[in-house]
């Protein structure tokens, strides 16, 4: 028998995206808000996904992708 969505999430068996709002991207990235959406316009960060009439929010995984990608200063040998 197939369980029903409910059921499933209650099993633990759909794994639930964590998103991220303003605050904590600013806060996990160190950018500023006008960095942040200058980046998403020039496709150079992740792009937020709408999550209500006038709101919107990052996927958790795309931005800790973003920051696991970039070089730190302390890596960079330029």
């Amino acid at each position: 028998m197939k369980e029903d969505t409910t059921t499933a999430l209650a099993a633990g068996s759909i794994p639930i995206q964590a998103l991220l709002r303003l605050p904590a991207v600013l806060k996990v990235t160190g950018l500023g808000r006008s960095t942040v959406y200058k980046m998403i316009a020039e496709q150079a960060f992740p792009a937020p996904v709408k999550i209500a009439k006038r709101a919107v929010a990052w996927r958790d995984d795309d931005v800790r992708r973003w920051t696991s990608g970039r070089l730190s200063t302390s890596d960079a040998s330029l």
